[in-house]
């Protein structure tokens, strides 16, 4: 028997490697702008489909009757039905920390960009306006107080580097334990809002889910120390944007490293894109070269496993689908 995988175009090389020495392994490709019912019509042989922000749901099931697995090249999901694919027998795999290290390095080069002053002083210097120098100082991250909410894979590295820093650096994470926090070198809190109140950065890790929607709305970020900086590495809707567009053009904030938005690519009328306060990137922090070949050989060994019989459960969103039937 052959299995054919659905991958995207875009799949990194060593998504190939996963598979090297299996005959019984078939490769079809798809277009990240493909249209949803194409999409859907090149679902029906399929064993197997590792995505990107593609979303997928029961109308995607029903046209799919043959798979098996769902993979995402990366460890965020909310654009699928995980409850859907649960119901009928089909593991939903991640990739795991194939990119944590990679996200945790953006927030942190967030962080350096603004206490360092990266854009503005190359700006005085490429404008002939070094003796202006003076009129706006970099700020050390030594001895800073840092908030990172959530403490998973990314938040757990990212609290590791500040605490290598020797910044202050205070975790929130409802679902972690204390002691394990403190094993990283770094305070937990319980009360988000006070540690809130306390910090110079904010850097959130976690995941989005109806808990975490608009986490950050306009009270919680007017309760940010005056002249803070937000980071957001995470996922758009965490963050309420217009509401983040007001404390930045107030002042109350100084600054916002955003590598997500709401909608992606977000409107050309988003305030945030005119903001010089803001720094922004595509969707990229998980995206270097490195991680964009690991997450895609994971994800490959992750269907192959499942295709096996042999799933990775530290791998799979709803392991509780290997000890029930489909419906």
């Amino acid at each position: 028997m052959s299995y054919t995988i659905l991958i995207p175009e875009t799949i990194a090389p060593d998504a190939f490697k996963a598979a090297e020495g299996r005959n019984d392994i078939v490769f079809e490709r798809f277009a990240l702008s493909i249209a949803q019912s194409d999409f859907r019509a090149r679902l029906g042989s399929v064993h197997a489909a590792i995505l990107g922000l593609t979303p997928f749901a029961d109308p995607e099931l029903d046209a799919a009757p043959k798979l098996k697995v769902i993979a995402r090249v990366g460890v965020g999901y909310d654009a699928i039905d995980v409850a859907a694919l649960t119901r009928r027998g089909i593991p939903l795999m991640i990739t795991g920390i194939a990119n944590s290290v990679s996200v945790a390095e953006q927030a942190l080069a967030f962080m350096f960009a603004f206490a360092k002053r990266i854009h503005d002083l190359n700006e005085r210097v490429v404008t002939h306006r070094w003796m202006s120098r003076f009129e706006n100082f970099p700020t050390d991250l030594f001895e800073k107080t840092v908030l990172i909410v959530g403490c998973g894979r990314i938040g757990s590295r990212m609290a590791k580097r500040c605490v290598a820093l020797e910044m202050n650096t205070l975790v929130y994470d409802p679902f972690i334990q204390q002691d394990i926090i403190r094993g990283l070198g770094a305070q937990p809190v319980s009360d988000l809002d006070g540690a809130i109140a306390q910090a110079d950065y904010v850097s959130i890790h976690c995941p989005k889910s109806q808990a975490t929607l608009n986490l950050f709305d306009a009270k919680r970020l007017a309760l940010m120390k005056q002249g803070a900086v937000l980071i957001n590495t995470a996922r758009g809707g965490i963050v309420d944007e217009k509401a983040l567009a007001a404390a930045l053009e107030s002042g109350k904030l100084f600054g916002a490293g955003l590598d997500v938005y709401n909608n992606e690519p977000p409107e050309a009328a988003n305030p945030l894109l005119s903001l010089p306060q803001v720094i922004s990137a595509p969707h990229m922090a998980g995206v270097t070269w490195e991680a964009w070949n690991r997450m895609a050989y994971t994800a490959v060994r992750n269907v192959i496993e499942v295709l096996d019989g042999k799933p990775n459960h530290e791998h799979t969103v709803n392991p509780q689908v290997y000890g029930a039937k489909a419906a």
